[in-house]
């Protein structure tokens, strides 16, 4: 999937070429992302111009998507923490080691265990603690990923995706490429099972339906007749599901 560089945030979107269009269009879809029409003639370096021109409306579009316009602040992993997966909330507990390199994380009897060396300063515990979740969240959160979608796939009789994979995505909680690849947002693993649900069969319905045609929404329905219901709990709650 191609992407820009705004200053230090990387954003991704689908690109589609036209033969005949003159101009770069560009729309920013809640669920989907930015989505970019182009003519099929224009070079990378001037298309990523164009985009970067466009990135303030981008970023400032998306917010509008939500009610929370800014997101909460960071974690500071500390003990007592609160970290949410699959909707349910797990305490952290932090220990220092005098013996340690490097930090540790674990996940034993409902609570997350993180093990840092002594010496370490504030943020270099933060950056270390920051990426061993992230790992974790690909990690587990990819076998959540990979069942849930195994149910759906069947009931929506299509082929699995070429491609299923939790990742880093800039303004997006999922994409589906004209290939069959899919691409979810590794945040999307902290929210309730039921909004994850919706955003896989979201995706897999573009298996079916490359736009959000009335066909693709009827589908999303008949698969998920509440559908409406965990997209606005992602609209109002999306923000809060960070590091």
């Amino acid at each position: 999937m191609p992407s820009f560089n705004y200053g230090n945030t990387t954003i991704d979107y689908s690109l589609h070429y036209q033969a005949h269009k003159k101009d770069v269009s560009i729309a920013v879809e809640w669920l989907d992302g930015v989505q970019v029409t182009a003519p099929s003639d224009i070079s990378t370096e001037k298309l990523h111009d164009i985009l970067r021109k466009k990135a303030p409306w981008m970023i400032e579009k998306w917010y509008e998507f939500n009610e929370i316009t800014v997101p909460a602040c960071p974690k500071e992993f500390v003990s007592g923490e609160k970290f949410p997966y699959l909707g349910r909330q797990y305490r952290l507990k932090v220990y220092k080691e005098s013996d340690r390199s490097r930090a540790d994380l674990a996940f034993q009897k409902g609570q997350f265990l993180a093990y840092i060396p002594e010496t370490s300063t504030n943020n270099e515990k933060n950056d270390q603690l920051y990426a061993l979740f992230k790992n974790w969240y690909i990690r587990y959160g990819q076998r959540k990923v990979n069942a849930r979608a195994k149910l759906y796939i069947q009931k929506l009789n299509v082929s699995p995706p070429a491609n299923l994979t939790l990742k880093e995505q800039q303004l997006r909680w999922g994409s589906c490429t004209k290939e069959g690849a899919i691409y979810l947002n590794w945040k999307i693993v902290m929210a309730p099972v039921s909004v994850l649900d919706y955003v896989i069969v979201h995706e897999l319905s573009h298996l079916k339906y490359a736009d959000h045609s009335k066909n693709f929404w009827n589908t999303v329905h008949s698969i998920l007749p509440d559908y409406e219901k965990r997209k606005e709990w992602l609209r109002v709650n999306g923000p809060t599901l960070h590091l």
